[in-house]
């Protein structure tokens, strides 16, 4: 079997196991959201923070809920890894510097996951699982619960509550992260996939030097690092890593949990707005651009030309071998459509235009089919630009869904579309004219300039992976990076759940001939060619300073 056909198998039985899971698991999660009744662990849970599960909250104190919990979870993880030091099962490791651990604190409970250390060089088993896993499955949690309070916006009308943020937040992390992630982590054990809390071991002599490896809770915690679109690895080489990820079939099934979720929520939000055809509508735009974007990827590294590749058959460098190139084009399209940030090859390494596959797919906004809850309501906003845009194409106010999209709705819409461009291409401008951060790149021209346009690419869309050239762990990119990624969680949130309010405020309004039908594929197509556009507007010129002189010029 070629590589090319093997690649492309891998594909096909990848798309029909979450065409299997997307019915059930959507259906389940809508009626997560819906249910009055509280589990009894629930109860205990909501009786320890003092919560009120059934008050009913409108989005400001929606918003005050999301910040204040996460900001609690800042400063957790910071105090836990300044304190390293003198706690239990450190395995010896130091305390981590202010600035690094400010930075990973923020990553963590942003859903970033960015690592600008070597994990199983500085972390011990208690920040591990007491603090790093825990963010997996709240940062998680944290964006599910904000994309269906925009979800209720849609649903709901003459009202401005939204759910309660408490309620939200505790069912997605009970009643859904954790029995999944729990039978992940068995599956990946069976597999192979190391699962202790042994110390360092000696394991031979490596260049010179003695080459050693720690255990850990590695299993449970790659399990809600795929789910979660979190993507922290508890090794350097992340999914690269046989303990972490041993087989091609490992390898397949991360990556289905890596889009389980996100592509589920489709159906989620298709039942709890009373319209499955418009949870379709959603899922066939994210399906056309990922499935596009995993052809064009597969197409750059198995075609480039040179003896080394024609030989080789693809652009092995930097691959896992175990995977191959096919393997290693899903992963890498899958991980930077969503906001995981988990890798199983090295990004840089890949082809000049490989690498700005990766960029454009973390440039879209991740929507396709995007992090848990953040693709979701990322791709709502998007569809209410698209239904603006057609709007001013036929002259008449445009409505989604049933509500009016007005100068408040847009404006909010619009906000949204720009805090991350802004923030990706002000800090990259800044780190290339300063004299320091250009330092940090370990290469020179076009694919330097690659190495910092994708760190701050990365870090504003909170997808955490990295070119792998660039030394991030100085004080201007741990600060940078860090701020980065709050503003690029957070401040888009403040606009989803404004929008939402302002959506549950209105009253329905009637279809009528006029009313564009949004779920049909025209309105897809009209979806899909708005955000490459938008997209290809704003970063094309960054873009072409970067990956695609580097394509063009090899």
């Amino acid at each position: 079997m070629g590589p090319v056909l093997a690649g492309v198998l891998q594909l096909l039985a990848l798309i029909a196991a979450l065409a299997l899971a997307y019915k059930p698991l959507g259906t389940y999660m809508a009626k997560v959201y819906s249910s009055d009744k509280h589990w009894r662990v629930e109860k205990w849970i909501y009786k320890g923070i003092g919560a009120d599960p059934d008050t009913q909250m409108r989005w400001p104190a929606y918003l005050r809920g999301v910040l204040a919990f996460s900001a609690v979870g800042v400063l957790f993880l910071y105090l836990l890894q300044r304190l390293q030091g003198v706690l239990p099962g450190s395995l010896g490791f130091a305390s981590i510097d202010p600035d690094q651990a400010f930075n990973t604190a923020v990553s963590f409970v942003t859903n970033t996951n960015w690592q600008s250390y070597y994990g199983e060089q500085a972390m011990g088993h208690v920040v591990q699982t007491a603090g790093l896993a825990v963010q997996n499955f709240v940062s998680a949690a944290v964006g599910i619960a904000v994309a269906v309070a925009l979800v209720r916006g849609f649903a709901r009308s003459r009202t401005g509550e939204l759910g309660n943020f408490w309620a939200d937040l505790v069912r997605g992390t009970v009643r859904i992260l954790v029995p999944i992630a729990a039978l992940a982590a068995v599956v990946l054990v069976a597999c192979g996939a190391i699962q202790n809390f042994s110390g360092i071991h000696e394991v031979g002599q490596f260049m010179g030097g003695q080459q050693q490896w720690n255990g850990g809770a590695v299993a449970s915690q790659e399990a809600i690092k795929e789910l979660g679109t979190n993507g922290g690895g508890y090794f350097n080489a992340n999914s690269a890593h046989p303990f972490e990820n041993p087989t091609p079939f490992t390898n397949l099934f991360e990556i289905f949990l890596i889009l389980v979720i996100p592509f589920a929520l489709t159906r989620t939000f298709g039942v709890m707005v009373g319209s499955v055809k418009q949870g379709y509508a959603i899922l066939a735009t994210m399906a056309t651009i990922w499935v596009g974007f995993v052809a064009l990827m597969m197409w750059t590294e198995f075609s480039h030309h040179g003896p080394a590749f024609d030989i080789a058959g693809g652009a092995y460098e930097g691959k896992e071998v175990r995977f191959g190139v096919g393997a290693s084009s899903i992963f890498a399209v899958s991980t930077t459509l969503t906001s995981t940030g988990a890798v199983d090859s090295f990004h840089s390494s890949f082809t000049g235009l490989g690498g700005g596959i990766t960029m454009l797919g973390m440039m879209l906004g991740e929507i396709a089919p995007g992090g848990v809850g953040s693709g979701l309501y990322g791709m709502l906003i998007m569809a209410i630009i698209a239904v603006f845009i057609a709007g001013l194409m036929v002259g008449r106010t445009p409505e989604y869904l049933g509500k009016k999209i007005g100068s408040r709705e847009i404006k909010l819409a619009a906000c949204y579309m720009l805090i991350t461009p802004a923030l990706v291409l002000v800090f990259t401008a800044a780190a290339m004219a300063l004299p320091t951060p250009g330092n940090s790149m370990t290469n020179s021209g076009a694919h330097g300039f690659s190495e910092i346009l994708y760190a701050y690419t990365s870090a504003s869309n909170n997808n955490g992976s990295a070119f792998a050239g660039l030394n991030a762990d100085t004080q201007w990119f741990n600060s940078t990076l860090g701020l980065c990624m709050l503003f690029g969680r957070f401040l888009p949130m403040v606009f989803v759940l404004a929008l939402a309010g302002s959506l549950a405020e209105q009253k329905p309004v009637p279809e009528t001939a006029g009313t564009l039908r949004t779920d049909k594929p025209l309105y897809t197509g009209l979806l899909v060619g708005t955000i490459i556009i938008i997209t290809g507007l704003t970063y094309f010129p960054a873009l072409a300073l970067g990956p695609l002189a580097e394509g063009l010029a090899s």
